[in-house]
């Protein structure tokens, strides 16, 4: 499977966040901890909602959390 042209921040995040689990972050944002790994691991795109609850989750805006490689495609 190819690669998604999105990077993330995620497990940086988490780990600044007092070593917050992919669980806990799932939990908080209403996906589960699988989803959480294959969007850390760029395997997964997440929706929109998702997103901004992530970001919300860590306080961060959305730019600061994802990112987008246009030449990725």
């Amino acid at each position: 499977m190819a690669r998604l042209p999105f990077s993330n921040d995620i497990r940086t995040l988490r780990f600044l966040a007092g070593e917050m689990t992919q669980a806990e972050l799932g939990e908080r944002v209403g996906v589960t901890r699988q989803t959480i790994a294959a969007i850390e691991q760029g395997k997964y795109s997440p929706s929109l909602e998702v997103a901004f609850r992530i970001a919300r989750t860590f306080g961060k805006p959305l730019e600061q959390v994802f990112g987008w490689d246009e030449e990725g495609r």
